[in-house]
């Protein structure tokens, strides 16, 4: 006879049937509630197949949180868990009690450790109808003995004696709605202790569970707002140390075959050293929990160095190692520490476990989504120039800042285009949208206005081609650019807007003003009204300032006005570099998570009648990985400095002019430019190159030659000592190492 199962809808008695749908569900309730109370369950399901034999869905699931929560809905016949088993067999499993250990292959986890899972067939007449399962804490109530076991067959059997009239009228048995709850808070059964524990109110059946499921949901309401490394272990912390009254918490990641922290809290850094970069095979618990499924407990330190007699004192008493795991692979560990010693009760590390769960799927979505958008980000800067060309009379420095991971990277660009009449084109555009496409775009107008400009076009002729360049390209998107081409002879700017925010200009007198240019139309949009040139003339030591909208708030009224600020501000600093002002600018850009756009600046200087024979610089540029270009380094700082007349200056800038360089020429996959600036009072080196990495070591790291990503300090303890100033700072696709050593006794 075939198996009563279901066809997928919901159930309807027929003429003669000898119960409804009503009657129906309270039998499977009359059920579970008696197999729950008579053999000490806390949670109890009926499986029931479905039409095509190959599937068990649970119909009705009793008892109390959180195990109620965590039982599977759903799977398939021939699986190796107790329900589908037991279906198989036709006989009595459980799984998951000690005495059964022997016997069980390390079946795939159905339910949070530290449950035991019993389950009997529903057969009867030939027919299979399901399975009834009960999950039990073995440590509480005792083992399923012959006569508990005996006892669940009778049970089983006597469900299975109803469904078979529902079978014999063809009545469905499951539908594809979801499973029903029952509800079923027993006092008889042996309560967890709350008050050691710290859940729930004491002696009240289901308060710990309802209180470990709601920082459940509040956990996953967490996760799901946050696409960012950060905000998972700000969740963690949150939603899982805090509430479990964890001393520490440090969230690893596995990479490579070594594990790594991406977030910590209550750790001293000196036990975070150990962990961060040691390899996930090591005989430690954070690398065995990673390749377990069930966490690694130590309810005090005796149990720790029975298990692990090298393990560190890292102040903790007890310790909680949770597996991180998405897809069924590993993706880190979850350690929590407690200042006392305690007793982990199976409900609370069946929440763990649970949480473990959400924080390893997020974890993994999370390094997904920062992979994804630092390749975005490579792509917009491999498009950004490499370094901005300047000259004696004109010095330059940008700033790009993309947009926060959960908006995308967008489609700011700038240049500085050195023509070949002398001139200097400064351009800073901005393409709408977020994401490749936008990059994509970015490029293809940056090349174009770079092609303009060097045809010898004004800033309005560049702007009316590219704009008819892009519209005529397969793309939706539009762009705003301003363009300003300058005579650094006379100081004469033409400047160009295609829908962009205006140029400030910085006076010599310190006064802050925006250039009155013509907005005109955004590129890409058709009109017969051509693009129109603003001409004016700036004095030497003027400073303009070209940026994106992105660098001011969104929606302010003053957009520009803390912008104004710093640069009047500045005016009467005398600053020989326009570095420091940059960095205060962008400062001033909106945080993540509150950034929703990408920020540019481009800073220039017009510096022409200020130059003297006290004003000099000189520049020389380097192949990548030549070393040999370490001598030449030496011999361009002799020979300038020399010429100047700082022979008095020459060792200490030549010792760390060589420090500097080599490092660069070490770890920068990239050629290096040096510039030497001479100043009335200073000498002034830069060191530029591609690698956007900081010349400093990881804050995690005890020795640079502990983290890969250090330099080895790029000589930073010879330029701290001997250097007036030192700093490192983003230029173009890279960043520039500069320092500046004093002339005493001004010479």
């Amino acid at each position: 006879m075939p198996s009563a199962a279901g066809n997928g809808e919901p159930y309807r008695s027929p003429p003669g049937a000898p119960s409804d749908a009503t009657a129906f569900e309270a039998l499977l309730a009359e059920v579970l509630r008696d197999a729950i109370r008579d053999l000490d369950s806390i949670t109890g399901i009926v499986y029931l197949m479905e039409d095509n034999g190959g599937w068990l869905r649970a119909a009705m699931i009793g008892g109390s949180p959180p195990a109620i929560f965590a039982m599977p809905e759903r799977m398939t016949l021939d699986a190796p868990y107790a329900s589908s088993t037991a279906c198989r067999s036709g006989t009595v499993v459980v799984f998951g009690e000690p005495v059964m250990r022997a016997d069980d292959p390390g079946l795939a986890r159905v339910v949070p450790f530290p449950y035991a899972v019993a389950s009997t067939p529903l057969h009867a007449h030939g027919s299979r109808f399901g399975a009834l399962t009960l999950i039990r804490i073995p440590s509480r109530v005792g083992f399923m003995n012959e006569e508990k076991r005996r006892r669940l067959r009778e049970i089983g059997d006597r469900l299975a004696r109803s469904l078979a009239p529902l079978a014999e009228h063809c009545l469905p048995l499951t539908s594809t709605d979801k499973p029903l709850l029952l509800p079923e808070f027993s006092s008889d059964l042996p309560q967890p202790s709350a008050r050691t524990a710290g859940w729930g109110l004491p002696d009240v059946p289901g308060s710990s569970g309802m209180t470990l499921m709601y920082q459940l949901h509040k956990l996953s309401a967490a996760l799901n707002q946050t696409t960012e490394t950060h905000g998972v272990v700000e969740a963690a912390r949150s939603r899982l140390m805090y509430p479990c009254h964890a001393q520490s918490l440090i969230l690893s990641i596995v990479s490579d075959g070594r594990l790594w922290v991406a977030g910590h809290c209550g750790i001293a850094p000196d036990n975070l050293r150990q962990l961060h970069g040691s390899s996930s095979d090591s005989p430690t618990p954070v690398a065995d929990a990673l390749h377990g499924r069930d966490p690694v407990l130590f309810p005090d330190r005796a149990q720790l160095l029975a298990a692990y007699p090298d393990a560190q004192d890292d102040g903790q008493r007890a310790w909680a190692f949770l597996p991180l795991r998405s897809s069924g692979n590993p993706v880190g560990v979850c350690c929590l520490g407690f200042a006392e010693e305690r007793v982990f009760e199976p409900e609370e590390q069946a929440v763990m476990m649970m949480m473990a769960d959400l924080l390893g799927q997020a974890l993994d979505r999370a390094r997904l989504s920062e992979r994804e958008h630092a390749l975005a980000e490579s792509l917009q800067r491999g498009l950004l120039p490499r370094i901005l060309r300047d000259l004696p009379e004109m010095i330059t420095t940008a700033r790009y800042m993309p947009a926060c991971p959960a908006v995308g990277v967008g489609g700011d660009w700038y240049d500085g285009i050195t023509l070949p009449d002398g001139r200097i084109c400064l351009v800073v555009g901005d393409v709408e949208g977020h994401g490749v496409e936008s990059s994509a775009v970015m490029g293809q107008l940056r090349s174009a206005v770079l092609a303009y400009a060097r045809e010898n076009h004004g800033p309005a002729a560049i702007l009316t081609r590219t704009s008819h360049l892009l519209a005529e390209l397969d793309t939706e998107l539009l762009a705003t650019c301003c363009c300003v081409r300058m005579d650094v002879a006379d100081g004469a700017a033409e400047v160009a807007l295609a829908g962009h925010p205006a140029p400030l200009v910085r006076r010599p007198d310190g006064r802050v003003d925006a250039l009155d240019v013509p907005a005109d139309v955004p590129l890409g949009i058709h009109s017969a009204a051509p693009y129109r040139a603003y001409e004016t003339t700036l004095a030497p030591g003027s400073l303009l300032l070209l940026y994106t909208d992105g660098l001011t708030p969104r929606q302010s009224s003053e957009a520009v006005a803390g912008v104004r600020t710093l640069l009047a501000a500045g005016s009467q600093d005398n600053e020989h570099s326009l570095e420091g002002l940059a960095d205060r600018l962008i400062a001033t850009a909106p945080k993540a998570p509150e950034r929703y756009d990408d920020a540019v600046l481009l800073l220039a200087r017009y510096e022409r009648a200020a130059l003297d024979t006290q004003h000099r610089i000189s520049r020389m540029e380097i192949q990548r990985h030549d070393l040999q270009g370490v001598q030449e380094t030496r011999q361009f700082m002799r020979d300038n400095l020399r010429s100047w007349g700082r022979d008095a200056m020459t060792d200490d800038l030549e010792l760390m002019a060589s420090e500097v360089v080599t490092n660069a020429l070490i770890h920068a996959d990239s050629d290096v430019e040096l510039r030497l600036r001479d100043y009335p009072d200073h000498i002034r080196l830069e060191v530029r190159d591609s690698d956007v990495s900081p010349p400093v070591p990881s804050s995690l790291s005890a020795t640079e030659e502990e983290n890969a990503q250090a330099e080895h300090g790029r000589g930073l303890i010879i330029v701290d000592g001997l250097a007036t100033a030192w700093g490192s700072s983003p230029s173009g696709r890279g960043k520039t190492v500069w320092l500046e050593l004093s002339n005493q006794d001004g010479a």
